[in-house]
């Protein structure tokens, strides 16, 4: 397939940690891969966690997303290719944490993100990008660079809480900054069908959200896979987990992909 002329960029975030954002936007994308789209996943998270869940170290990198960021190096210079067919990651690295400093007095700060993005956005079918667990600045560029959102949702009453917040915020954004802002769905994960709350707070986020059908179990593979360095399609495509993601992105494709 051809790359399409304008990739569409697709924001996992959510302000609340461990609810299984990085997960979401490591298997995400090698699923959405391996239904032959050109992927590019940008980890926009200090921590790293992406970058190593598909096989790169930071400490070994000389250039990261940060660099793109600050205007250092171009996007496509820190761009890498995965052992995932058709599967790019812009890495990450621990010198994230500056970017807020570094770009505190620049007029384009909510911007920077999606600049770097228009450089590259013809080679890809898909962008993803996994956000850290914070409302800051690099969410807040996410935001303004994504088309759509996509929400993981641990089902416990706190991270239900914490949506409202979320959601309030995009709508902001989209008033303001990014206009053709959209939230494409809320997706389940760590779910654990025999558990009473989970259940009710499920019921609770399909009355007034839109869920996707697809839902992402508690599973020890998914869990094992970054570890090893590997989405768990390589690690091991038959886990539950894996399947819930390939299961997801034939979802998020829709029908004619």
């Amino acid at each position: 397939m051809p790359p399409a002329s304008r990739a569409t960029i697709v924001a996992i975030a959510n302000q609340k940690g461990g609810v299984g954002k990085t997960t979401t936007a490591v298997n995400l994308a090698a699923s959405v891969a391996v239904a032959e789209q050109r992927v590019l996943l940008v980890d926009c998270d200090a921590q790293a966690n992406a970058s190593s869940s598909v096989g790169i170290q930071p400490r070994t990198l000389d250039r990261s997303i940060y660099d793109a960021l600050i205007g250092r190096r171009t996007l496509r210079e820190v761009m890498r290719e995965t052992e995932v067919p058709r599967l790019w990651v812009a890495p990450s690295t621990s010198d994230l944490v500056a970017v807020d400093f570094e770009l505190i007095d620049e007029e384009d700060r909510a911007f920077r993100l999606r600049k770097a993005l228009d450089t590259v956005r013809g080679d890809f079918d898909f962008v993803f990008i996994d956000s850290p667990p914070s409302l800051g600045l690099l969410t807040l560029n996410a935001l303004v660079a994504a088309d759509r959102v996509v929400v993981p949702l641990q089902c416990e009453y706190l991270a239900l809480e914490g949506l409202t917040s979320l959601m309030g915020t995009i709508d902001r954004i989209k008033s303001t900054l990014n206009p053709s802002l959209t939230v494409e769905g809320i997706v389940l994960t760590m779910f654990d069908p025999r558990n009473n709350l989970a259940r009710q707070v499920a019921a609770e986020v399909k009355a007034h959200f839109r869920v996707f059908d697809s839902v992402i179990p508690r599973n020890v593979r998914l869990s094992e896979a970054p570890s090893h360095g590997k989405p768990a399609l390589l690690y091991d495509a038959q886990a539950k987990g894996a399947q819930g993601y390939l299961s997801l992105a034939h979802e998020l494709l829709g029908d004619g992909a």
